[in-house]
């Protein structure tokens, strides 16, 4: 039975890393000593190093033991045997294009489906949906598809930004790209915003934390999701 965190972000303003889910984590990682951090999509170039031992700090307090799936020989192997899997956020361009190179893509698809509990964060989330194309990201690299593990039947865009009436910027919103989206594909998109994730059990499918989620469909008008909602029914 598939059981997944999807979170928006991993860092609420002016929290620490991960604090904000750390008693939900404790709840879906009950039962697991070592947990598989994959560390490829680098947000601000650091190390996979450097960080591996930023979440490997955090799972500490929960009594978890953190290794980077680029401290093994074998990526794929290490998937296939891990307890629990994190894929932390950075970019996803990045991210995506080092899990097709090492086939990770595939096993931790296979994985999951299996029952391996997974949380992911920001582009680790992204990569949950159909396909990365509802990504915020910039593209400094090209992966060998956009299509990702399809672990929900939607697409997501994390950290999901409101329109802001007052502001002087008249530019694109985070709307017009998922309409422009929608000009060519069909799948729904939920907009994540900060704070939020989505809870799957099984084929169960909750909104979980304060905020609600956006959900846009094609041709449809957009609507909002309330938290505690299940969205199952979406695909």
């Amino acid at each position: 039975m598939k059981k997944l965190i999807i979170a928006s972000t991993s860092t609420l303003h002016g929290g620490s890393y991960l604090d904000y889910l750390l008693p939900t984590l404790q709840e879906h990682f009950k039962g697991c000593t070592t947990l598989l951090f994959v560390p490829y999509a680098r947000p601000g170039g650091i190390t996979h190093d450097e960080y591996t031992a930023k979440a490997a700090e955090v799972f500490a307090k929960i009594n978890i033991t953190v290794k980077g799936i680029h401290e093994y020989e074998n990526p794929v192997i290490a998937t296939e045997n891990a307890e629990a899997i994190f894929t932390g956020g950075g970019n996803t361009f990045l991210l995506v294009t080092q899990l097709y190179k090492t086939g990770v893509m595939d096993a931790i698809e296979k994985a999951v489906e299996k029952g391996t509990p997974y949380l992911g964060t920001s582009a680790g989330s992204n990569i949950c949906g159909l396909t990365m194309n509802t990504t915020n990201d910039m593209p400094i690299i090209y992966p060998p598809s956009f299509q990702t593990l399809g672990l929900v039947p939607f697409n997501i865009n994390p950290h999901y930004l409101d329109p802001m009436p007052d502001s002087k910027h008249m530019g694109e919103t985070r709307e017009t790209r998922i309409k422009e989206f929608h000009q060519f594909n069909p799948q729904p998109v939920l907009g994540l915003r900060e704070g939020s994730w989505l809870e799957v059990q099984g084929s169960t499918i909750i909104l979980r934390g304060d905020l609600q989620a956006r959900l846009f469909r094609k041709e449809q008008e957009p609507e909002e999701i309330a938290t505690n909602t299940d969205i199952s029914w979406l695909k």
